[in-house]
């Protein structure tokens, strides 16, 4: 089955790549070129977003880039080996050598992962390496691996080694996975197995690969544990492991220090895990932490709402390419297709923008039985004048009336606990938040939401060029977590509420970041990798389409330039998008949306400068690459 997955025509022992992007560009024309591939873009990209990651670069001149997709026929390892070596991002900085790109089709069976990640563990014995570099052919490259793959087997498999105790005494457990799930999580497994064999502490190692969850962690396994070791780059379940000693580190890690790992597990040295709301937590230093409590329901809201807000915000924009007035049959300029795209997007899909946000925050709190009193708290919102401001109190409100009621019926009989979701929460959930929307809430709400809009109305060009560049700034802040949703959702209340320009300034701080960088990455290439600029070209289209997440890549690799460069070009932005008095009447759509802007030209203009702001900051401080 070796020599299925790893046929001479995919082995190249002199690769003639000088740069990583040459490197995965010859190592993917080996598989296109062999017939391996249905797709050679598709394939390609997913190699260079498991890239984006983490590089696939490890220590000891070795490289493992991998994906796993449709565009893949059969499974396959193409073998390369460059004799100079090649930056490919190493963790120890040295240049890699030897090259295995694992190709794996969307429906690999369990077998195939696991003998396509063995390959690669392989990799971690001196004596194979150094025989691979010195092969003179490639038939002595796969006898080299068939030989090595089955004295491993012989003497001891990863099963085998799990399964050494029978009494759930392990001394040492650990967790490992990779957001692919081929390649890193069997070696980081390897690695902690074998060196705990020579160390003579028992350890069992769970496995979060492409194929699945294997040699789970029993209850009891865990209870008699002296420390864990979580080595992951992906969500893991972590409730489990409350009150113990763990070790939480990325699984590159695992990998490259495996017996100080055991040992502080041994040692108990690691914090005490707390559980947490969530049953999950990523490893990753630079992933997003679970989001819990108030901001967990609010952005459960949000991120529901999104769908309605842009797909109805563009259609609505579409239908005022025909006239600002073109949907009202009274009006002059009235077009038939404008009032059918308004009808759509603005009195039906935008409409629901402030009710579905409510429902989900609602949804998140009290669980199912808090969506419908919810959403009627925010629909009464939205009909009396409360707008977006009442939704998120309804929501909230709902969500919270949901869970009183769910313990107040809690003393009922059992023979009852049938009717409770059907009736007794609706019934009563709806009808005690709808009173209290409508006694209490709506008109004060009501009367905020018409005072900020007339405070917004009578504020100065100085305020309203201050307030433009505080919600540009805000924007690139952290391009796509709170503080640029807080700023975004502003904007969209603004709209909501007809006051058409802050948005404006928030659509042009969100558009910077990314723009800006890749000006950067064209106009100062000497200060990014190969791989950077061929990012910066996606940067283009995801900052002129008003996806800022696309900066996120170049500011985790350098922050303290990055993201300071974005915020000021942001923050500039967004002050000329005031000192212009540009207005938004789209929430969503980037340069798509230009044609409905009231000054399209000007618009534009302060995006522009903007960006090359970010761009010359960024060529100025940044290092040479």
């Amino acid at each position: 089955m070796l020599k299925d997955v790893i046929t001479l025509d995919c082995i190249n022992t002199d690769l003639k790549g000088t740069t990583k992007s040459e490197i995965i560009d010859e190592m993917v024309d080996i598989l296109y070129n062999n017939g391996k591939l249905n797709d050679r873009e598709e394939y390609k990209q997913e190699i260079l977003k498991r890239e984006a990651q983490s590089s696939t670069g490890m220590e000891e001149g070795i490289a493992i880039p991998h994906g796993k997709t449709k565009a893949v026929k059969i499974p396959t390892v193409a073998i390369g080996i460059s004799k100079k070596g090649v930056d490919y991002e190493s963790l120890d900085g040295e240049p890699s050598h030897l090259f295995f790109m694992i190709a794996a089709p969307e429906n690999s069976n369990d077998s195939h992962i696991e003998l396509l990640s063995k390959i690669t563990t392989l990799l971690l014995e001196d004596d194979i390496r150094e025989a691979l570099l010195n092969a003179k052919s490639k038939e002595e490259v796969l006898d080299i691996l068939i030989k090595n793959a089955e004295k491993d087997n012989e003497n001891s498999s990863l099963n085998q080694e799990n399964n050494n105790n029978s009494n759930d005494s392990y001394q040492v457990l650990a967790v490992t996975a990779c957001p692919t799930g081929i390649a890193h999580t069997y070696m980081a497994a390897d690695a902690l197995l074998k060196k705990g064999k020579e160390l003579g502490i028992t350890i069992k190692v769970e496995t979060n690969g492409s194929s699945g969850v294997k040699n789970e962690l029993t209850k009891d396994e865990i209870k008699n544990a002296k420390g864990i070791i979580v080595a992951a780059d992906k969500n893991v379940a972590m409730e489990r492991f409350a009150g113990k000693n763990v070790d939480i580190v990325g699984v590159k890690e695992a990998i490259k220090n495996p017996e100080q790992l055991i040992k502080n597990a041994m040692n108990q040295t690691a914090p005490i895990y707390h559980s947490s709301e969530d049953n999950t937590q990523t490893s990753n230093k630079f992933a997003k932490k679970p989001k819990t409590g108030v901001y967990k329901h609010l952005m459960s809201g949000v991120s529901n709402m999104l769908p309605f807000v842009v797909g109805g915000g563009i259609l609505i924009a579409f239908s005022f390419m025909f006239g600002i007035n073109a949907s009202n049959p009274n009006d002059p300029s009235y077009n038939y297709f404008a009032k059918l795209l308004n009808d759509i997007g603005g009195g039906n899909a935008f409409f629901l923008m402030v009710p579905v946000m409510a429902a989900f925050i609602g949804m998140s709190i009290a669980d199912r039985p808090g969506f419908a009193p919810a959403m009627v708290g925010g629909l009464i919102s939205l009909n009396s004048g409360g707008g977006f401001l009442g939704g998120l109190i309804g929501g909230f409100l709902g969500g919270y009336i949901t869970l009183l009621l769910k313990k107040v019926f809690n003393k009922l009989p059992e023979s009852l606990d049938g009717i409770k979701p059907v009736l007794l929460y609706p019934l009563f959930g709806i009808f005690i938040t709808g009173a209290i929307m409508y006694l209490f809430i709506v008109n004060p709400i009501a009367a905020i939401n018409t005072g900020i809009s007339n405070f917004l109305k009578n504020l100065g060009t100085g305020n309203l060029i201050l307030l433009g560049a505080l919600l540009g700034a805000m924007m690139s802040t952290d391009m796509g977590g709170p503080i640029n949703k807080a700023a975004f959702t502003f904007g969209i209340a603004m709209i909501a509420s007809g006051q058409y320009a802050p948005h404006a300034a928030v659509m042009a701080g969100g558009m910077v970041p990314p723009l800006g960088i890749a000006l950067a990455t064209t106009i100062f290439r000497n200060k990014f990798s190969a791989d950077e600029r061929d990012a910066g070209k996606t940067c283009y289209v995801m900052g002129l389409s008003f996806i800022t997440e696309g900066a996120i890549p170049f500011a985790a690799s350098d922050p303290i330039r990055v993201i300071p460069s974005c915020m000021i070009g942001a923050a500039i932005s967004g002050a000329l998008t005031m000192a212009f008095h540009i207005e938004l009447r789209a929430p969503h759509g980037g340069i798509f949306v230009l044609p409905i802007v009231n000054n399209p030209v000007m618009y534009l203009i302060a995006i522009v400068i903007g960006s090359v702001i970010t761009a010359l900051l960024l060529g100025f401080i940044k290092k040479p690459a």
